[in-house]
């Protein structure tokens, strides 16, 4: 990520669609998230493709659910500290957790 190379920020790049995150990892960020949980769960075309609502994606559970049979739905960025986790758009969000 550019914002954490320009603050001199060690990082990890993880690649979603080769390595997704399993239901733990993703109960793991859940737990270090700031934002409202449902917030990682994209809602795009395939969203929609899949009839997929609000509903569907209101607990912790069913967010794993999803998350683990369609990783695409994955919001990204998701920044990830040992303390905490965001979801880092707008970007802005992302440097003041670094900084």
């Amino acid at each position: 990520m550019r914002i954490a190379e320009e603050l001199g920020v060690d990082f990890e790049t993880v690649n979603y669609i080769k390595n997704p995150p399993d239901a733990d990892e993703i109960r793991g960020i859940i737990a270090k998230l700031e934002d409202p949980a449902t917030d990682l769960v994209r809602r795009d075309s395939k969203f929609k493709k899949l009839e997929l609502t609000d509903d569907d994606v209101a607990t912790d559970d069913q967010i794993v659910d999803i998350l683990v049979k369609h990783k695409q739905l994955l919001q990204r960025p998701v920044v990830v500290t040992k303390q905490v986790a965001i979801i880092g758009r707008p970007k802005g969000r992302v440097t003041e957790l670094l900084s």
